[in-house]
């Protein structure tokens, strides 16, 4: 097993350093999720995105009792359950209207959705926030977040974007805010924050260990790196995003986890690790080369889209 390092920060925090974040007694009350706020987008984008709402069944990815993950996501939008002694974690709400479709999946699983102790966000993007108003309703779980993303959770905008209702979410409140190195642990679960910006201002990766016959393998759920509809210029989404995008390549240049996790499912090859899982082979998720691969595509993806960027918009400032 291969560490991830992050500043202070080594695999599942060993130093004093490390602040431990547990779940809320009391947990802010959660504002009623109205019909038009839950309800999925419009067919426009189930047009252009047709697996983020294909649902699949639930699947245990790895791991052995009480440390396992499962997939509670759709063919293209990863959401994860952790369920643990002491109440469960989910990672991701995917698309508004799909909170609902995560608590179903649980239970289809075994488990009870109630028991949702924790949620937690990889970032304030539509497509990975939301539900998680809807699902923070139902189970009134306590939910944690960077404070890179905060305003764009609470507000339910588009990061840079307060006036493009186009590519909003429901407002959900954030209950505690979570730093680079910070500590969630639940049970004999524990799950560490790693800010990796860029895709958004606060885009928080996690990683975790699961045990697998015998053995200790270290998870990486990994945020995202690419442009998307991120402007990288003229003007940018927000302020030093090319910068932040530099300092996360930077940091995961050496990241080897042995297994990579995403919120979107292409990002990590899934639909063929599943076929080997379904075969039988238990470390089918196992593959400490996956992310290297990936992160390095990510930067030359950044690069070629910034260079494209630049020259339209020196283009445009000319005419």
């Amino acid at each position: 097993m291969r560490t991830i390092k992050n500043g202070l920060i080594v695999g599942i925090c060993g130093l004093a350093a490390c602040a431990m974040v547990e779940p809320a007694e009391n947990p802010a009350p959660v504002a009623p999720v109205t019909a038009s706020s839950a309800e999925a987008p419009d067919l426009e984008f189930q047009k252009l995105y047709q697996t983020w709402f294909e649902n699949i069944e639930p699947f245990r990815v790895i791991g052995e009792g009480q440390r396992g993950i499962y997939f509670v996501g759709t063919r293209g939008l990863g959401m994860f359950f952790i369920p643990t002694s002491q109440g469960h974690i989910v990672i991701d709400g995917g698309m508004p209207g799909q909170g609902k479709q995560v608590w179903d999946n649980i239970i289809k699983l075994g488990y009870d959705p109630a028991d949702v102790k924790i949620l937690l966000n990889s970032h304030a993007h539509l497509d990975h926030s939301g539900g998680l108003a809807e699902l923070k309703q139902l189970t009134g779980a306590t939910l944690l977040a960077s404070e890179g993303d905060r305003s764009a959770l609470e507000g339910g905008f588009y990061l840079g974007s307060e006036d493009d209702a186009s590519m909003g979410a429901p407002p959900v409140k954030v209950d505690k805010i979570i730093a680079d190195g910070d500590v969630v642990t639940l049970g004999p679960v524990s799950l560490t924050a790693h800010l990796t910006p860029g895709h958004t201002r606060g885009c928080t990766s996690w990683t975790m260990d699961v045990r697998q016959g015998g053995e200790t393998y270290q998870t990486l759920f990994f945020c995202s790196a690419s442009v998307a509809a991120n402007r990288l210029v003229g003007p940018p989404q927000y302020p030093g995003i090319v910068a932040d995008y530099r300092k996360t390549f930077a940091i995961t240049r050496d990241w080897k986890p042995d297994i990579f996790l995403s919120n979107h499912p292409e990002f990590f090859g899934m639909a063929e690790k599943q076929e080997k899982l379904a075969v039988g082979d238990p470390l089918a998720f196992v593959d400490d080369s996956g992310f290297p691969r990936f992160i390095g595509k990510m930067e030359l993806w950044f690069e070629a889209a910034l260079e494209k960027q630049m020259l339209k918009y020196n283009a445009i400032m000319k005419d």
